[in-house]
Parts: C-alpha cells; structure tokens; sequence
C-alpha cells in the first residue's frame, strides 16, 4: 500500500490515528520547547515567559469566540462549495478577533502587569501583542479537514507548525544567549509563516472548487459559538477550584503533591480528543439529514468501544503502578502524590463517554454551557464544604473527580431522552465489564509475577518488565475472553495490503 493511498482512506479509525498522530507531535514538541527553555533563561525571564503564555492561553478562549468549533458543526450541512464560503467567511472573523485581541494585549498590558505583580510583563506582552493577530487565522484546521475526512493534514500541519516554532522560538536563544524576548521574536516570525501555511492548507479541500454563497449568517454562527465560549470559562473555574482550596487551606508542600498528581495521562487525552474531532461533523451530518436514530448509536457505540480498549487498559497500568511512575517521574518525595494520581485517573473509565461532539452536532450548546455553569458553582461551594467538614486535600480531589462524572452523566441522561432510550442503551456494557476484568486479571498477574520472583529490581526496569508482560498477556489471552484488540489496526493493515 502506497502512501498515498494511506492518505486517502476514509475510515474513522484511520482519521481518528491521524488527529491523535498530530496531538502527540504537538504535546512533544511543547515538552522539548519547555525542557530547553528552562535550562537557557533564568527563573525571573522563564517565569515572564510562562506567564505571557499563561495570558494568551486564559484570553484566547474569549477571544476566539468559540468559532474553530463552528467549522465541525456547519460544514457537514453544506455542500463542498459552500463550504468554502463558510471557511473564508470565518477565517475572515478571526483574523479581525485576532487583531482586537492584538490592541487589547498591547494597550492593557500594564494593567495585567500588575494583576499578575510582574512589571516585566507589561514589555513582554506589548512584543508579544501582534502574534495573536497572525495566528488566529490558522485555528480550526483540525474541524476543516476531519469534516472532509483528510486528518492527516491535520497531523501533517500541527507536526509542522509546532517544529518550525521550535526552531525559530528555541534557536535563537541558544545561538544568541538571548533573554525571553529572543524567543518572542522568533515566535513572531514563524507565526507569520504559520499564517502563510494555515492559508495554503485550508485550500487543500477546495482545490479546483468554486466558492459558492452558503446563505450562512453571522448571527447563525455566534449563535452557536458564543455558548461555548461561556462553557469554556465556566470549565476554567471547575478546574481552579481544587487547586484554590488545597493551595490556601493546605499549604504549598500538600499543593506540589497535588499538582505532580492529579494530571491527566496525556495518551487518553488525545485518544478521546481524536475521536471527538473526527465524530463531530459525522454526528452533525447525521443529525442534519435526520438519519435513523440506530445509525448514530452504532456509530457512538462503535467509537466507546473502540476507546476503552485503548484507554481501559492504559489506565488499570498506571493504576496499578502509580506510585513506581510518580516516583520515577518526581523521586522519593512526592510518593504522596501517588494517591491523587489514581484519583485523577478514575475520571478516564467515563471520559472514553464521547458526549461532546454529540451534544454539539445537535446544537445543544446553551444547555452545555448550562451544565458547565452548575457543575463550576457546585465545585466551588462544595469544595468550601468539604474542607471545613474534612479537612483534607485527598477528600478535595475526591470531589473534583466526582463533579466530573456526575457531569458526565448528565450529558448521558440527555443524550438518552432526546433519542428517547434508556441510558443503559447507549453503552455495550457486557463488553466493556469484560475489557475491564480482562485488564485488572493481567495486571495482577503481572503484578504479583514481578513482586515475587524479582522484588529488588530497579524502579525503571520494573516499569518497563510490567509493561511489557501486561502487553503481550493481555494480547496472548485476548482471544479467551473474545476481545480482538487487534481490530484497531485492522483499517492500516488493509491498507498496506492494498
């Protein structure tokens, strides 16, 4: 099978591998920028830096108005040549958001200077004030092409984009020994060429298509964006809850513990990611032509199986080797930080529950905002409680992970009496049991195999020996329970074999 032929497979799994491909290369490449970085500038300059980075990041998802998301929901419900009005019409938008955003950074830096008590900020942000303006454009390339089934433009672009900023941030501060504001120059030239590439990709789907007027309002799409803006915000204030509490009522030795542990395991993120981007303008579609209702739920069900097969057995490992990973990761001193690790993790066993895209693809985005505002207020006046009645960091991270799930959950019971089913229904819930005790039964065989015949081993080497084993059992012993978890793979090989 030739590469091209890889490229222009259409298959879910296929565009799913492509996004999570380009989310990987992103999520390295960031870590390698940090690693670099940290070690090139001094505290005081590093600090600026993150903190610049902090500030685009929080006002982005006010700016952006919620419209990179808008390119999943409308395109699937125009034809190809109105799609390209769409693209152009929006991209248009961000450009002008981006430039507002621009001004904004340039004429309020001082102010958020002082918020943030950094007098260094205020030059850092006015240098930094025309990057905004050039990388807006380039968002939502990942709706465009997983719309018109062609993801791996989307890895192909990300993994791009991230290394050129690498070089062009990183270099210049290692060649020249240059402050933070090396790096902001850098950063401004490659967002100009990210531009210029964000243009030519966004093209790629419209080669040789006329532009035709898709009749689409502005009204129609901030009427659909701008709810997500506010679920965006609220989920900010969800997420800064526990982190408020345990930092001022527990001190910063409890906080580090905490921060190095309740983390996300960034392979599920960008599994569950991947599949939302793909699913999105299917459901969409789907939804818009009014396609019978078994359809969309083989289509859910297809893709929740998919992902806990992936992600169940991904999560019971770190399950079962937290505190060897956190120790590995952080040393002797936050063995603490075990405990919170596998808290954070029993979120993972819901998120494969690919509500998102879903719940969107209807327009439901007033009653997700809706949703995230009650869960942010609950956290916060929970998270009050549960310190005055317990008194614990662990009881604190208990609840953040449960106001996730029932969060969840409520999208469920949502999605289940629109469609007019029960909520069982929506779930292949005998395999998914069985995925689960096929994986915990491995694991500790694995587990207590290691233990007993090798209990002095090095902390790295026992890693990698119980992986390793928890792989190749769990693959020898698949065909026992019925699990053929190498059906993942099934869409390469045919296409290598083509």
């Amino acid at each position: 099978m030739s590469f091209k032929g890889l490229i222009n497979r259409e298959g879910n799994t296929i565009q799913a591998m492509w996004v999570a491909m380009g989310s990987l290369s992103s999520f390295a490449l960031a870590i390698v920028s940090a690693a670099i970085l940290s070690r090139y500038f001094n505290k005081t300059d590093y600090g600026t830096y993150r903190q610049i980075l902090y500030v685009y990041s929080t006002l982005l998802i006010v700016f952006a108005a919620g419209l990179p998301t808008v390119f999943s929901y409308f395109l699937p419900r125009y034809s190809l040549e109105q799609g390209k009005d769409i693209v152009w019409k929006v991209t248009k938008v961000l450009f002008l958001l981006g430039a507002f955003f621009s001004i904004f950074l340039f004429g309020f830096s001082g102010i958020i200077a002082d918020l943030l008590k950094n007098p260094e900020l205020k030059t850092g942000l006015k240098y930094f004030s025309p990057i905004p303006m050039l990388l807006f454009p380039t968002l939502g390339i990942e709706g465009i092409f997983s719309t018109y089934k062609k993801s791996i433009y989307i890895a192909i672009y990300n993994t791009l984009s991230r290394l050129l900023m690498l070089l062009f941030i990183v270099l210049p501060v290692i060649i020249l020994k240059g402050s933070y504001l090396y790096a902001i120059y850098g950063w401004i030239v490659v967002s100009v060429i990210s531009l210029i590439l964000a243009f030519r990709f966004k093209q790629i789907p419209f080669r040789g298509i006329l532009s035709e007027k898709s009749g689409l309002s502005y009204r129609e799409v901030f009427g659909y964006s701008l709810p997500m803006v506010a679920a965006s915000i609220w989920g900010i204030a969800i997420r800064s809850a526990d982190q408020f509490y345990i930092s001022r009522f527990f001190g910063a030795e409890v906080f580090a513990e905490f921060s190095n542990g309740f983390i996300d395991i960034p392979f599920v993120g960008m599994v569950t990611g991947a599949t939302s981007t793909v699913l999105m303008p299917m459901f969409s579609k789907m939804i818009h032509d009014k396609s019978n209702i078994e359809d969309v739920l083989n289509l859910w069900k297809s893709a929740l199986l998919k992902s806990a097969m992936i992600i169940y057995p991904v999560v019971f490992f770190f399950l079962f080797n937290a505190k060897n990973v956190v120790v590995f990761l952080y040393s002797d001193t936050y063995t603490n930080s075990a405990v919170f690790f596998q808290i954070s993790m029993m979120v993972n066993f819901f998120n494969i529950i690919v509500f998102i895209p879903l719940i969107l693809a209807m327009g439901k985005t007033r009653f997700y905002s809706r949703v995230h505002a009650a869960m942010a207020i609950c956290a916060w006046a929970l998270g009050y409680a549960v310190v005055l009645i317990f008194n614990s960091p662990v009881s604190i991270a208990i609840l953040s992970v449960v106001i996730s799930i029932v969060k969840i959950l409520i999208f469920v019971l949502f999605v289940a009496k629109l469609f007019g089913i029960s909520p069982i229904k929506l779930f292949p819930v005998d395999k998914i049991l069985v995925l689960s005790i096929h994986s915990i039964i491995t694991m500790v065989v694995i587990t207590a195999g290691i233990r007993y015949l090798l209990p002095d081993m090095e902390l790295f080497v026992e890693l990698i020996l119980s992986l390793t084993g928890f792989v190749v059992l769990l693959l020898l012993t698949s065909k026992l329970v019925r699990i053929n978890y190498l059906m993942l793979l099934d869409p390469i090989l045919k296409s290598r074999s083509r």
